[in-house]
């Protein structure tokens, strides 16, 4: 009888390994993957703010332009030398945003 008392305790203690495992798998989780693609989220948000007309930018497509006009979800911008290649995109799809005095 104390035998089988033993092998339920025992079980029970395996048990609170696996949920503490499953705590710390999910903390890694979260660690690795989640803090860090909020952390992103906050720094493009703060960029896409702070973009002027005139700035340089890079499309999530790959194309360099020039900003020309903003509006509140919206942009205008001039590709290329051509100054009639004007396209209004999305905010969301401007990858990096560049001053015009940086390098």
């Amino acid at each position: 009888m104390l035998n089988l008392l033993a092998e339920q305790a025992s079980a029970g203690g395996s048990m609170m390994l696996m949920v503490v495992y499953i705590v710390i798998i999910g903390g890694a989780m979260y660690f690795f993957a989640i803090r860090p693609q909020k952390k992103e989220q906050k720094r493009m948000a703060a960029l896409l703010a702070a973009m002027e007309v005139g700035d340089t930018v890079v499309t999530t497509s790959g194309f360099y332009g020039v900003v020309i006009d903003i509006t509140d979800e919206d942009c205008i911008v001039e590709f290329g030398s051509n100054k009639n290649c004007r396209i209004p995109m999305k905010k969301a799809a401007i990858a990096e945003v560049e001053k015009p005095g940086q390098e």
